[in-house]
C-alpha cells in the first residue's frame, strides 16, 4: 500500500472526524454541539474511531510522512476524548431533565405506575388497619425491639424530642437517608431482573412493613406527633420508590414480552425508559432526604405549620406529575 492510496482511500472520514474537533472547540456551545452529532452518528463515531486507531499504526508500520501520523495522532487523541470524557455538569441538562423528560417518562407508563401505586398503598392501609385491629400483628412483621425503637422515637415524652439537634447530627442523618433512601430503590429496582416480580415483592414487603408501623403508632396514640413527621418528606419518598418498582417492573416484564424483537433488543429499549424513571427517582429521594434530616425533624415548629407544608407537598408532587413537560409533549 502507497502512502498516495492510503490518504485518498480513509481521507473522506479523517476530514469528518476532524470537523467534529474543530466544531467542538471554536463553537461556545460545542459541547452541546458534539452531544448532537455523537447521537446522530452514534453507530458511525466508535466505528470510525476504531479504524482511526488501526490507520495510526498502519501509517507507523509503512514508516509514512511523519506529518501524517502526526496528524492521526492528534485526531486519535482529541477523539478519544470526545468518545471517553466526561461531559461538564449543566444546569440546562439537568432542569430539562428534571421538567420534562422524567415526568413525561412516568405519564407515558401510566399503567405500570397506576398499577405499582396501587399495590403499595392498597397493602400499606390494609397492613395498617390489621394492625390497628390486632395490635399483636406488629410481633409478626418486626421484632420487639425494633417496635420498642419506633415508640420512643414518636414517643412526645422523651427526651430527645423536643433537644433541638445540631446542625451537625443534621448533617449526619442527612447522609444515613440518602444511603438508606438510595439503597432501598435501587434494590426495588434491581428486583425487576427477577421476570419483574422481584420489584413487585420488595415494594409490597415495604408496604407492608410501613403500614404495620403507622398502625403500631397510631396504636400507641402517638399519630399526632408520627404524622407531623412524616408528611413533610412522605410524598416525594413514597413516590420515589414506586417510581423505581415501576422502573424494575418493565425490565422484567420486557425481560419475556419481546414483542417480536431479540431478549437483548427488547432489554435495551425497556432500559431508554427504565432509566429516566430510576435517575429520576433518586432525584426525588435526594429531595426527601433534605426536607428529612432538615426540616421534618423540627418538632420545636408547630404541627399546623407542619401539616400545612406536608399537604401542599403532596399537591406539588400531583401537579408535577399531571402538568411538568406537557408543554410541546410528544405523544408516546
Amino acid at each position: 500500500m502507497t502512502q498516495r492510496s492510503f490518504i485518498a482511500k480513509r481521507e473522506s472520514d479523517w476530514q469528518e472526524l476532524e470537523r467534529l474537533i474543530t466544531g467542538s472547540k471554536t463553537n461556545r456551545k460545542g459541547i452541546f454541539a458534539r452531544k448532537k452529532y455523537l447521537r446522530e452518528r452514534a453507530a458511525w463515531f466508535p466505528r470510525a474511531f476504531r479504524q482511526l486507531t488501526g490507520d495510526l499504526n498502519t501509517a507507523k508500520s509503512n514508516g509514512f510522512d511523519f506529518a501524517l501520523v502526526d496528524r492521526l495522532n492528534r485526531i486519535t487523541l482529541e477523539g478519544n476524548q470526545i468518545l471517553y470524557g466526561s461531559v461538564p455538569f449543566s444546569i440546562k441538562v439537568f432542569s430539562t431533565f428534571f421538567l420534562r423528560t422524567f415526568p413525561r417518562a412516568v405519564r407515558s407508563q401510566w399503567k405500570s405506575f397506576s398499577c405499582c401505586f396501587f399495590i403499595f398503598f392498597g397493602l400499606a392501609i390494609f397492613s395498617a388497619l390489621l394492625c390497628i385491629r390486632f395490635p399483636d400483628f406488629i410481633n409478626e412483621i418486626m421484632s420487639p425491639w425494633h417496635a420498642a425503637s419506633l415508640e420512643e422515637m414518636y414517643n412526645p415524652t422523651s427526651s430527645h424530642y423536643l433537644k433541638p439537634r445540631e446542625a451537625g447530627t443534621d448533617a449526619d442523618m442527612f447522609g444515613y437517608y440518602i444511603y438508606n433512601n438510595i439503597t432501598i430503590a435501587f434494590v426495588t429496582f434491581a428486583g425487576g431482573l427477577l421476570a419483574g416480580a422481584g420489584s413487585l415483592l420488595i415494594l409490597a414487603f415495604n408496604a407492608i412493613f410501613i403500614g404495620a408501623a403507622a398502625g403500631h403508632i397510631i396504636n400507641c396514640g402517638y399519630y399526632s406527633t408520627f404524622f407531623s413527621f412524616v408528611i413533610g418528606h412522605s410524598a416525594f419518598e413514597l413516590t420515589a420508590i414506586i417510581i423505581s418498582a415501576q422502573a424494575g417492573f418493565l425490565l422484567g416484564y420486557r425481560l419475556f414480552i419481546t414483542r417480536g424483537v431479540s431478549r437483548g433488543v427488547s432489554l435495551r429499549e425497556a432500559g431508554k425508559t427504565a432509566l429516566p424513571l430510576i435517575s429520576g427517582s433518586a432525584m426525588m429521594l435526594v429531595i426527601a432526604a433534605i426536607i428529612e434530616a432538615f426540616w421534618s425533624s423540627r418538632h420545636e415548629i408547630d404541627k399546623t405549620i407542619r401539616f400545612a407544608a406536608g399537604f401542599s407537598a403532596i399537591l406539588l408532587v400531583i401537579l408535577y406529575f399531571i402538568f411538568a413537560g406537557r408543554r410541546g409533549a410528544v405523544r408516546v
